[in-house]
């Protein structure tokens, strides 16, 4: 580790924004070209940008007018291969405007920056909001561990720091077992969510690709699982969970988990057969004749229960079901509700609309999904250096009510022009709700694109703009958010990084009051109090190539004039916390900042690149850090396991780190070894 700034071989430049979806245009297109299918047309607009009514919610009158209305809503987006690309499902899911370059933003305050209560001796989750959980592979209540990774749950007892539990998650038998796995914890409870196969990663921790949802065999439901287990005694299956579709995201507010899932409906579109040139107008047109006699099951997400032996299933009722004003038939999100203090899952009494969804923010006594269709778009566009038509870059916003711990209701629903980071581009703060967005033009030559913060009034009836700022990073994107009570902290990107201040206290005049220019960007920011603002990301030259991860100090008392006062740069350095707040950890007690960091750094005369790093300990202090050093999990390194640390806890007084090899107790004083569990 170094102060110093290097350029790291290979390093991706920061203009170069949207290698991967470049690639991957040709996929999409590929199987799209010939005859286009005819959109429905875009919602209208109200002043704004947020529409007059045009996202109202409203329940189907009945079965066969919701099936009448999908199958007609479909068969405007259906083309010769199939709904969205070709095979039913979509292809792709863009999740960031960045591709490799993902960023995720953090918590909302210092003191929000552990979901544990106030005064305890522990950390917890690092989540956007104070008293709303979000999934993780790791989680504590400060007497136990409890961990998830590679099909293994484990359970650390914190005082003896000894392996007290392990329970094997059996393999499913219709999608295989996926590594994608993390969990809540109530009590003596753990909701374990297994993604499967081509399920989404959670939204925090988006992947720039997502593959396809395949349909489910005859065999059982091809979707995310969830999995209760006790942890009174030796850990073990209490209930499971099958449902049709991709996990997006979940939280959990007390002993209510809300779980949201977005599914596309199951409808196999053969393919030619034999050999010669596809006749796509022959596809196109028994395509549609496909979507007219798909029945309404085929929409309905399926789902299965088991509990003590007895396995019961069901399906979302077209009584749950509602749809806007316009939508496309190719995609249902549903939140489910679980209560983590019963002995069963139960149905999670499901609620759906027909709409996508893939961004998750809840501040506890409401919830919103948010979507935007940029995944329909940019592989084309970014294939030939074209502009997204604005009524393509709009994100559409769903609020529920989630006051009670039974089924959330409804209450409305917005759109804005531009596409989301991540969930922490949203904010709801004293009855208003900010988002922040870039729309236009970002990768290319002579970008042209900008960013905007728009703030909308959450009445319990509507959604509807107060007033907004725009005309941020020109040519640039956002990297991340930061919304703290009245302020707004926003990082673009594309040689430089200006961040900006933005003061939206006055929800009908924000206004930016300040703006700092530095090299590289912050990916994630953290409020420390006092007027200080952690950032972490990629230092950066005059060009916008990356030189490794850094960790910036600001002084933001001055809205004004910000300024950074202190940098500690890491040559070669990645870490997962510049793209997933959970890595992350800031503890207020002793002013202990805890990131985990992987350096890939020459050694020798040969030029090879070897791989070191661990979890980076610094203290904050008033005029910038002081290093305690870094946390290494040597003893884990084999030839199954990396030893890479993902996460950190501070319990009791002690630094707990977390590898695929092994949990370490730590000093965080001395950084002496106070105890190994080899995993």
């Amino acid at each position: 580790m170094t102060s110093e700034r290097g350029t790291r071989p290979g390093a991706v430049v920061g203009t170069a924004l949207v290698v991967v979806l470049a690639l991957t245009g040709g996929l999409l297109t590929g199987c799209t070209s010939g005859p286009e299918p005819e959109p429905a047309p875009a919602p209208p607009q109200g002043d704004g940008g947020v529409p007059a009514g045009g996202l109202r919610l409203v329940a189907f009158d009945s079965c066969a007018d919701a099936l009448a209305g999908l199958r007609s809503a479909a068969k405007a987006y259906v083309g010769p291969y199939g709904l969205a690309g070709g095979w039913g499902y979509p292809q792709f899911r863009a999740n960031d405007l960045g591709g490799a370059e993902r960023a995720a933003a953090g918590a909302d305050a210092a003191a929000n920056q552990d979901s544990a209560p106030a005064g305890s001796g522990y950390s917890g989750t690092n989540t956007h909001e104070a008293g709303v959980d979000e999934p993780d592979m790791v989680k504590t209540d400060g007497r136990r561990i409890v961990t998830v990774d590679r099909g293994t749950l484990r359970v650390v007892d914190t005082a003896s720091r000894r392996l007290t539990g392990t329970l094997t998650l059996d393999s499913d038998p219709n999608v295989g077992w996926a590594p994608a796995t993390d969990l809540l914890l109530h009590g003596d409870r753990a909701l374990v969510l297994v993604a499967g196969h081509g399920m989404a990663e959670p939204a925090v921790a988006r992947r720039a690709l997502r593959p396809a949802v395949p349909p489910a065999d005859e065999q059982g439901i091809a979707g995310p699982r969830l999995i209760l287990v006790g942890l009174s005694g030796a850990p073990k299956i209490l209930g499971e969970y099958r449902i049709d579709g991709a996990l997006v995201d979940a939280r959990q507010v007390g002993q209510t988990a809300r779980v949201v899932v977005r599914s596309a409906p199951r409808i196999d579109f053969p393919m030619n057969k034999g050999a010669g040139p596809v006749d796509e107008k022959k596809n196109l047109a028994a395509n549609r004749k496909i979507v007219d006699q798909t029945p309404i099951d085929a929409w309905l997400p399926r789902y299965q229960t088991s509990t003590g032996g007895q396995t019961s299933s069901g399906q979302v009722g077209c009584d749950r079901l509602s749809r806007p004003a316009v939508y496309s038939g190719t995609s249902l999100v549903t939140l489910l509700s679980f209560d983590l203090g019963a002995t069963a899952l139960g149905d999670g009494d499901p609620v759906s609309v027909v709409a996508d969804g893939d961004t998750v923010y809840s501040n506890g006594s409401r919830l919103y999904i948010a979507s935007d269709q940029r995944w329909r778009v940019l592989p084309t566009l970014t294939a030939g250096d074209r502009a997204p038509d604005p009524k393509d870059e709009q994100t559409e916003i769903y609020q529920f009510d989630t006051s009670g711990p039974g089924r959330p209701r409804y209450v409305t629903a917005a759109s804005v022009p531009g596409w989301l980071i991540n969930q922490y581009a949203l904010s709801e703060w004293d009855g208003h709700l900010r988002v922040a967005t870039t729309s236009g033009r970002t990768w290319g030559q002579n970008p042209k694109s900008s960013s905007a913060v728009y703030v909308l009034r959450a009445d319990g009836k509507t959604l509807t703009e107060t007033g907004r700022v725009t005309g941020l990073g020109k040519g640039e994107r956002i990297y991340s958010v930061r919304f703290a009570e009245g302020i707004g902290y926003v990082v673009t990107f594309r040689q430089t990084d200006p961040l900006y201040t933005v003061d939206l206290r006055d929800p009908d005049a924000p206004k930016v009051t300040g703006e700092l220019k530095i090299t590289g960007y912050s990916s994630y920011l953290h409020p420390v109090g006092g007027g200080r603002l952690i950032g972490i990301g990629q230092e950066a030259n005059q060009q916008g190539r990356t030189e490794g991860t850094q960790v910036s100090l600001f002084d933001v008392s001055d809205l004004n004039r910000p300024t950074r006062i202190a940098q500690h740069h890491v040559r070669y350095g990645h870490s997962e916390a510049e793209f997933d707040p959970h890595a992350f950890l800031y503890w207020p007690a002793t002013n202990t900042l805890v990131v985990p960091v992987t350096t890939y750094e020459p050694r020798g005369g040969d030029g090879k690149v070897w791989p070191g790093g661990g979890a980076l300990v610094l203290r904050v202090t008033d005029g910038g850090f002081a290093e305690t050093g870094l946390v290494e999990h040597a003893e884990a390194q084999t030839t199954e396991t990396s030893g890479m640390i993902r996460r950190s806890l501070m319990v009791d007084g002690v630094l707990w780190t977390v590898s695929d090899g092994a949990i370490k107790a730590t000093d965080p004083t001395t950084l002496g070894t106070l105890g190994v569990i080899r995993l």
